[in-house]
């Protein structure tokens, strides 16, 4: 099926200037499922970006029953943001806020349409939470080019059933982020893509992007109760494709046929999926609560001990860092050990780390005791 191509323009670029985005669509304009899926919002993280390259290649011979909207370069505005050769797409460079923070919470404009208007079905009320969205959405005029980008995403994104951002990490393996409140219903799409990790947290304390289109679903049943039944209509999830260096085109094409055939499997792409593969390791499912990010004491060189994969124990080593200017050479290092019996999933991919940069990442199977500030790493 060919795909209609559009780009839709970005407001406030400086004059002289213009920013937009590149959206590909597939199937019926407001076909029920909707799907959509973007890359590069972190601009630096390229893996996605090449995924949803060859899912286009795919979808564009494929039929689709739903609706598939793909973004493949979600962030212009990141995408800019070369210092010296070296692109700086996380952050932005006038203020350093992470680019998957602070999406609009919609809640208190949506609320204050639908109270008294939601009834005992929950197909109903899922249509008129859409309709109220839409309505509370184009209420919130943005002030800012930053403010803009956000407006223009959730604009294409808000109403889907399915939402995926395609991330990456520095180093580590396939996994995804999504809402306890959407497991075990998202793991088919763990399954397809072999995740070796599933993160699950309700309130990430960031509002990140998939946050923004999934949790107000279960924030509003929250909020109504139980009488006016709101069911979690919006399956969002942050997939994470293993590094920042595996820009692989047949890693690629192997995930965009994996994202084809969960596709397939949610009936939005015509066709039966291939059985799901015999996984080669177990995908571990954990609270992002348990997570032990281990940050450097101080600078030094970083010396990996645990390597992506690997089983630890609470107490462990997995790292160490080495003061090269130690006065003792036989002295100057020091051990990091996990907190928490757990994976190791990710690592820094620099070898040399300052005070309190994150060094490894060991997921465990209970929230830590003390998790100090968001969930999500800035």
């Amino acid at each position: 099926m060919t795909g209609r191509f559009r780009t839709v323009p970005l407001p406030f670029s400086p004059p002289g200037t213009g920013r937009s985005l590149a959206v590909r669509r597939y199937g019926h304009p407001g076909a029920r499922p909707k799907a959509y899926i973007q890359a590069g919002l972190h601009a630096d993280e390229i893996p996605g970006m090449l995924v949803a390259h060859e899912l286009a290649v795919l979808l564009e011979q494929a039929l689709v029953l739903g609706e598939v909207v793909v973004v493949p370069v979600a962030n212009p505005l990141g995408l800019d943001q070369r210092v010296h050769g070296a692109a700086l797409g996380r952050h932005t460079l006038d203020g350093g806020v992470n680019f998957n923070r602070g999406f609009a919470n919609l809640d208190d404009r949506i609320a204050a349409v639908l109270t008294g208007r939601l009834g005992p079905d929950p197909a109903g009320n899922v249509a008129l939470i859409r309709d109220a969205q839409a309505s509370a959405l184009a209420e919130a005029i943005p002030r800012n080019a930053l403010e803009g980008w956000r407006h223009a995403l959730l604009s294409l994104s808000l109403d889907a059933d399915i939402v995926l951002d395609l991330h990456c990490d520095q180093e580590s393996l396939l996994h995804l982020y999504t809402g306890e409140s959407l497991w075990p219903a998202a793991a088919d799409l763990a399954d397809r893509l072999g995740c070796r990790l599933v993160l699950l947290a309700d309130d990430t304390g960031g509002n990140p992007f998939d946050e923004a289109c999934s949790a107000p679903w279960w924030r509003l049943a929250a909020r109504f109760g139980a009488e006016w039944p709101i069911p979690p209509a919006c399956l969002a999830a942050t997939v994470e494709l293993r590094g920042r260096r595996d820009v692989d085109r047949d890693l690629a094409r192997a995930d965009a046929g994996a994202l084809l055939r969960f596709l397939q499997g949610r009936g939005l792409v015509a066709g039966s999926p291939e059985p799901l593969p015999v996984p080669a390791e177990p995908c571990q499912v954990s609270p992002l609560a348990g997570v032990d990010r281990i940050t450097a004491p101080l600078a030094g060189v970083v010396c990996h001990v645990a390597r992506l994969g690997d089983s630890v124990t609470a107490g462990q080593v997995v790292a160490e860092i080495i003061d090269p200017t130690a006065a003792d050479p036989a002295t100057g290092r020091v051990a990091l050990a996990s907190r928490c019996s757990g994976l190791v999933w990710a690592r820094a991919a620099a070898r040399f780390a300052h005070a309190g940069d994150v060094v490894v990442s060991v997921a465990g199977l209970e929230p830590l005791p003390e998790h100090i500030g968001g969930l999500l790493g800035d």
